[in-house]
């Protein structure tokens, strides 16, 4: 029998430039929390391109980093305070922190898919850094709640209510169908993202949420 390697049974199984290339974009959306099936999705677009891509992860990377540097610094702060070396308020404590949607992802999706759930918001853009303060501690105020219930059942009327106060919330900057709603709790749970910073509220608020807004979208015309 002819070897593998002879005549025109030759076989080359060096990875050709486009499967490494194909690699390297895995690698790096992984890298940013996208779930391999939302990869495959983005890849296999029509509308895919590589440059737009790259110039998109290059963002979000930097926008990471940023992120890292101001959380490093605020768990310095709260050693400080945990030693007594200095003050710091609640409102101190969660400020190293951002639970809106990344932008980048957001024109990722809008670009290659999930139009419905990451609808750009306009209305951040528009609102002033002291409106944007007072939106971003609202939205705390609201995880917070839902932290000291999250042991409970999602159902009960007291966190469909605060679920209710989200959901007006986040409609005040985007249009959100209840379908959508749903969806985007779904994300809170698939987007490693959203999960971090919404657990850092309390381990498992994520998944609560998720289910919480679910049973509100699944019966919204009884709100």
């Amino acid at each position: 029998m002819p070897g593998l390697h002879s005549g025109q049974y030759s076989f080359n199984l060096t990875p050709s430039d486009a499967n490494l290339e194909r690699l390297q974009q895995i690698l790096f959306f992984k890298e940013l929390g996208f779930s391999l099936d939302r990869i495959k999705q983005i890849l296999d677009s029509p509308d895919f391109s590589r440059e737009e891509a790259l110039e998109l992860q290059r963002r979000m990377l930097s926008e990471k980093r940023d992120r890292l540097d101001k959380m490093i610094a605020m768990i310095d702060k709260t050693i400080q305070h945990a030693k007594g070396e200095i003050e710091m308020t609640n409102q101190e404590k969660f400020e190293g922190f951002d639970f809106s949607s990344n932008p980048y992802e957001q024109e990722a999706r809008e670009r290659w898919g999930d139009e419905t759930v990451n609808k750009a918001n306009e209305t951040v853009a528009g609102m002033d850094r002291e409106e944007q303060s007072a939106a971003a501690e609202e939205m705390n105020v609201i995880y917070r709640k839902l932290a000291e219930l999250k042991e409970g059942s999602p159902d009960s009327a007291e966190v469909q209510r605060i679920i209710g106060d989200w959901y007006r919330f986040i409609t005040r900057f985007g249009n959100y169908t209840p379908e959508a709603f749903k969806g985007l709790g779904q994300m809170y749970v698939e987007d490693n993202r959203f999960q971090e910073n919404i657990d850092r509220f309390g381990e498992g608020l994520a998944v609560f949420m998720r289910d919480a807004m679910a049973i509100y979208a699944d019966g919204f015309d009884k709100v």
